[in-house]
């Protein structure tokens, strides 16, 4: 591949090489340094693996502290412990971590892998994906995953189209059409023609835009125009096109999809961050001890060192001074256990287990889909219970996107809720579906529960009837009928396949069209319209109008789209009945519906041809082309007449607006980041509880410029509110606050408070000027005051813009989860990323941390497992650096008492299993199986969740005031002891005031004190607690026994102190006496706290009597003055594709196969609106008499003899 003027170029041979295989083609044309369709997913390769991980784990500050132990304990000279008391534990602990890190990769890596089959080639031979390079011809199959960005050739459908769904591209499952060029086309599935292709493809160099391809084909001397439309790109999947012929232009990480998916970064916790700086503190803190023993023993050994150089000589006669150096480093070893490495394998398995603990949870698993939740990594569970912001997609992880017709209006009634005879409306699933059977070619899939819709249908009303028969002709949908009677519709749009569907279980059945005609079965007979014009949607006209002429000859133009637009375009006469469609459309509103208004006009023969000749000119002119055709469809979509409108559920997931409920209630912040259109995300926002009719206020930020938009930031009301009540008192030059950790400074933005609840919506466009670094912060302050921000028509790269920012300038743990490929550069970049194994695809579940089938399934993993995560990795920290610190504390005091020799002051099996053995079992019980509240009282408390994005559980000051608590510990633990055996004698009167039975006293001590001062005495914590006390004292006097002694004297010289000391009452008196003043001060502390300054955790425990009854969630029904803009399709539409004579699909099976059922009626008495009957008497609930009836030209039932 030649780079030239910023574009790429794609040339073939004269002769290219040809190649042969069974399944598909690839024909190799010239490869001049171009890259392979090779991905590498994987960290690491088996040369790479032992120094990359060994790398990464001796970024751990405590790693290397060891490491750096262990040379110093060669040393003779030095040290006063064995090496391989340092070498065992970090090797233990480097080979398991390396274990894990490679389980995870392999993992990942085979998941990633997709398409490992060979596939189809011309050379008679199997080619791997990852053998395809740029220049090759690739050739498709139906349902077939393309994974190179290809030029589109030729296919196997009429007018060389394709048929693509680009779930994993941008989360839409609905079909998307793609076109070849008329001179690649030709080419078919001749191999000899294709191998004789001699073109060359000028195009754009590799970016990440979706959206666009700029390029050009030069072939046979001539230069064709290359578009988006007419490129496959990687993640597609084929679909209804039996085959494809396609000429790879970028591959491997060069394909857009790649090029989105943005760099594996490797996540560590905000815990091993704070973890890092706070060794070096303890680092900082054990240097600091050491030089004041090593002063010590310097003033030691010039006023005392004298006196005993008679039977302890000094070698070569060293003086003080070389002796005070020696003795640091020696502290250095012996004071070490301030940061064991037991901590980074107990923090490992702490983390296994939690991970465990998600991947077992039932409530977790999805039945239908066979889908438990999985965490992908264990590194980062105790960062789920530190979540501030929430950045969502919305298709596909809010939404099913499912589309359900739900109610409507026609002609001022209002149909699909049902009530009783007393008025009460009935919920949906006290109702008995309407029965379509009468028709035959019904989907059996569709459900309605208004039986007097059907009623009005098949007693002919003509208003009803006129309103789905417009739902039958005003679209571009692709009807495909494999079998008699087994309809199928393409939609480019789910929403229009819908309404399409909605009309034919009505009896207005679209069946067939061609380019110039359009074939429906009304009520059993098939009539034929011909297809005169299609005014196709766009985002500015937000409606589409078809004209069509009827059998009998009559011209209409019949148009959907918006209401507020379609309102702008009515007739004066439609004032009354748009007064009452209105009304109905704000209650669809209000239950979070997408609604759609539909219109028609009976056309003059004359003024339409006049009309046709004017939009043929204007559709042929080469200069401002669009402004043209557009003044003509304003001029003929005037005084259109309403039928009526339609309300669409896009069905949320189950539990969703919960879910988001209960998250604002913990003080998380959601952002939903979607390439939906502006009014179909804002929409759903309100369907789910994000956006309420509560709020104060919400914004709208649609500027074109830096300015306007920095305008607008500036000018909303939240943004001019927040000034008068700041949490912190700043200036507005002095906005940030700086975070330092581990010497690097960060600005991080205050936080802000707003008078009263906001609302935040922008548009893609409007982002991407104020993603720029001189508008960032002032979106950023603006964003983060309002309770929820909806940012639309955003690229995958913009979403991720998005995370960078709030990671960048806020002091928070972000959330990013998302269910395809779109989403998949947004979750790398967030802290956590969470995906969602949907019908989309699984690129986003294989790039993230933890996977579950619902969106609120997120509700559990971050209330309850990401709560209880970082709840007992915060208690088990604390407790850790407790324990560890009391007993490196005694060892300081002990030196002022030894002539700071470096002598420890516990037996030297008691400092190797003291973490391995004796304290093992208690802080792990405390950390796998800890919990404040159960599940229950985590979701009827939220509030519970807030501590944790505080920090307030493991902070530097949790730190310092745990390093307090171990000093006043060990000065208890040691002076108590040596007082107590000062000058004491047993009941026999002999001495028991020697080292080994101190030795013994002083760690039984130290023992029973950090023991007992669990949170909570739980069945758990007391059964691990004395099994290994006991476990203690059966190692004790197994070690100090008579027989270890003769065994290896050298390594058990303590024979006799535990059976000598342990029988003195005086002993147990001491331990007694120094477990309570231990723990006295801990419980005096808890008690005062719980009492004067409860926390949060304390409220809910003293009120937990019984777990809370489950709460009956009610339907709350909202009334809304909003109402949504319908979004037709997330494209502009293909009606010129319909309409330009070529043919879509094959033609559809043709057969009546209806039974006329005419004014039969199933004896059901109608109950709806339609009936009359309403709770509230309201006028629309009947026919509303002063309304004007519209004039309609109701349509025979005639048979099309064509037909």
């Amino acid at each position: 591949m030649l780079l030239h003027e910023s574009l790429t170029h794609i040339h073939s041979q004269k002769k290219p090489r040809l190649h042969f295989g069974e399944s598909f083609t690839l024909i190799v044309l010239f490869r001049a340094n171009v890259s392979t369709n090779a991905i590498k997913t994987s960290k690491y390769n088996p040369f790479t693996f032992l120094p990359l991980n060994l790398f990464e784990q001796f970024q751990r500050i405590a790693n290397a502290y060891f490491l750096f132990l262990l040379v110093l304990q060669v040393i003779p000279q030095i040290s006063s412990l064995s090496w391989f008391t340092t070498v065992v534990p970090l090797v233990l602990v480097l080979t398991v971590t390396a274990l894990k890190d490679a389980t995870d990769d392999i993992v990942s890596t085979l998941e990633n892998i997709s398409n490992p089959n060979p596939f189809p080639v011309l050379r008679l031979r199997s080619e791997k994906w990852m053998d395809v390079q740029v220049g090759d011809i690739i050739k498709l199959e139906n349902n077939q995953f393309v994974t190179a960005d290809l030029l589109l050739l030729s296919s196997s459908e009429p007018l060389n189209l394709v048929y693509i769904e680009t779930a994993e591209l941008d989360g839409e499952t609905n079909l998307k059409v793609r076109q070849a060029l008329t001179v690649t086309g030709d080419l078919g599935e001749d191999i000899e023609k294709l191998a004789d292709f001699n073109g060359e493809v000028l195009c754009e160099p590799p970016n990440n835009r979706l959206d666009r391809f700029t390029g050009t084909l030069t072939y046979a001397g001539q230069k064709y125009p290359l578009d988006n439309e007419k490129i496959l790109l990687r993640g597609c999947t084929l679909r209804n096109t039996e085959w494809c012929f396609g000429l790879v232009l970028f591959g491997g990480p060069e394909t857009k999809l790649m090029q989105n998916c943005g760099k594996t970064t490797f996540k560590r916790t905000s815990i091993d961050r704070l973890m890092n700086f706070l060794v070096i503190c303890i680092f900082a803190f054990l240097a600091f001890m050491c030089i004041i023993l090593a002063i010590g023993n310097y003033c030691w050994e010039l006023n005392q060192g004298s006196q005993f150089i008679v039977f302890l000589p000094r070698q070569d006669d060293n003086a003080a001074g070389f002796s005070a150096f020696l003795t640091f480093w020696s502290y250095v070893i012996i004071l070490n256990t301030v940061v064991p490495i037991s901590l980074y394998v107990s923090v490992e398995i702490i983390r296994l287990g939690n991970s465990f603990y998600i991947e077992w949870d039932r409530k977790m698993y999805y039945a239908r889909k066979d889908t438990p939740a999985e965490a992908r990594t264990t590194t980062l569970n105790e960062e789920l219970g530190q979540i501030k912001y929430i950045f969502s997609d919305k298709t596909g992880t809010l939404t099913q996107n499912i589309m359900i017709f739900n109610k409507c209006s026609i002609n001022g009634k209002s149909y699909g809720d049902v009530y009783d005879y007393m008025g009460q409306r009935l919920e949906i699933n006290e109702v008995k579906t309407v029965d379509f059977s009468f028709n035959p070619l019904a989907d059996p899939r569709f459900m309605f529960h208004d039986h007097a819709l059907v009623e009005a249908v098949k007693l002919e009303n003509p208003e009803v009837h006129a309103f789905f028969r417009l739902l039958a002709l005003c679209h571009t949908v692709m009807a495909e009928e494999k079998k008699e009677g087994e309809i199928f519709y393409q939609a480019q749009s789910p929403d229009e396949g819908a309404l399409v569907t909605a009309a034919r279980n009505f009896g207005f059945v679209f069946r067939s069209r061609t380019p110039d005609s359009v074939s429906i079965v009304e009520m059993g007979q098939q009539r034929s319209y011909e297809l005169l014009a299609i005014l196709d949607f766009n985002n500015v006209r937000k409606r589409m109008s078809v004209i069509v002429r009827s059998p009998e000859g009559k011209l209409s133009l019949y148009c959907k789209g918006a209401d507020t637009i379609i309102y702008e375009r009515l007739h004066q006469s439609c004032s009354k009945l748009m007064d009452v469609t209105t009304e109905h459309l704000n209650e669809f509103a209000g239950d979070g519906l997408r609604t759609l208004a539909l219109a028609y006009k009976d056309l003059d023969e004359e003024y339409f041809n006049q009309w046709k000749q004017r939009h043929h000119e204007a559709s042929t002119e080469m200069d401002d082309r669009e402004s043209k055709l557009d003044q003509l469809y304003e001029e003929i979509e005037k005084d259109l007449l309403l039928l009526g409108a339609t309300a669409i559920e896009d069905k949320l997931q189950d539990g969703v607006p919960q879910t988001i409920e209960q998250l604002s209630k913990a003080d998380i912040k959601i952002w939903v980041l979607t390439g939906d259109k502006q009014e179909t995300a804002e929409n759903i926002g309100y369907s789910c509880n994000l956006l309420r009719e509560e709020m104060t206020d919400v914004f709208v930020v649609s500027g074109n410029s830096s300015d306007d938009v920095r305008q607008e930031l500036r000018s909303e009301e939240v943004f001019r509110n927040a000034r008068s009540s700041m949490k912190l008192d700043v200036v507005e030059d002095s906005v940030f606050l700086t975070e330092r950790t581990l010497g690097k400074s960060a600005k991080v933005v205050t936080d802000e408070v707003a008078n009263g609840e906001y609302g935040l919506v922008i548009n893609g466009h409007s982002l991407a000027h104020a993603l720029e670094r001189s508008t960032e912060l002032e979106f950023l302050k603006t964003a983060c005051m309002c309770k929820a921000v909806i940012c639309c028509r955003v690229t995958p790269l913009q979403k991720a813009q998005v995370v960078e920012l709030v990671k960048k300038y806020k002091q928070a743990v972000t959330l990013a989860i998302g269910d395809g490929a779109n989403d998949v550069s947004m979750i790398k970049a967030a802290h956590i990323g969470v995906g969602i194994s949907g019908q989309e695809g699984m690129q986003a579940v294989l790039s993230s941390d933890y996977s579950f089938a619902q969106f609120r399934f997120l509700e559990r993993l971050l209330l309850v497992h990401g709560r209880w995560s970082y709840l007992r990795m915060c208690k088990f920290l604390r407790y850790f650096f407790y324990k560890n610190f009391t007993f490196t504390f005694v060892h300081f005091w002990y030196a002022f008492f030894c002539g700071f020799s470096a002598q420890t002051v516990y037996d030297e099996w008691f400092i190797t299993l003291y973490n391995l053995m004796y304290t093992a079992l208690p802080v792990l019980g405390m950390s796998l199986f800890d919990q404040d509240v159960n599940d229950v009282w985590s979701f009827q408390h939220p509030q519970l969740y807030v501590p944790g994005q505080l920090n307030l559980y493991f902070s530097k000051k949790a730190f310092f005031k745990c390093a307090l608590h171990s000093g006043y510990s060990s000065m208890v633990l040691f002076f108590i002891p040596y007082a107590a055996m000062y000058d004491t004698v047993r009941d026999d009167g002999k001495d028991v005031a020697d080292y080994q039975s101190f030795a013994l006293l002083t760690q039984t001590c130290l023992l029973f004190a950090v023991s007992i001062q669990m949170s909570y005495w739980t069945a758990v914590n007391t059964f691990f607690v004395l099994g290994s006390l006991a476990m203690y004292f059966v190692v004790t006097f197994t070690m100090y026994s008579n027989g270890m002694f003769l065994t290896l004297p050298s390594a058990f010289p303590f024979i006799g102190t535990a059976r000598n000391s342990l029988n003195q009452p005086n002993i147990w008196l001491t331990i007694l006496l120094t477990s309570i003043l231990c723990v006295l001060p801990v419980v005096t502390y808890r008690f005062l706290l719980i009492q004067l300054c409860p926390s949060i955790n304390d409220k809910v425990r003293q009120a937990k009597a019984a777990p809370p009854p489950p709460t009956r969630r009610t339907r709350i029904r909202r009334t809304s003055s909003r109402r949504s803009g319908y979004a037709f399709s997330h494209a502009q539409g293909y009606g010129d594709l319909v309409t330009s004579g070529r043919f879509l699909r094959r033609p559809a099976v043709r057969s009546s196969g209806f039974t006329h059922v005419g004014r039969t009626t199933t004896g059901f008495s109608p109950m709806g609106r339609s009936a009359g009957y309403s709770p509230t008497g309201r006028p629309q609930t009947a026919k509303v008499p002063d309304v004007e009836v519209t004039s309609l030209q109701m349509y025979r039932t005639i048979k099309d003899p064509a037909l």
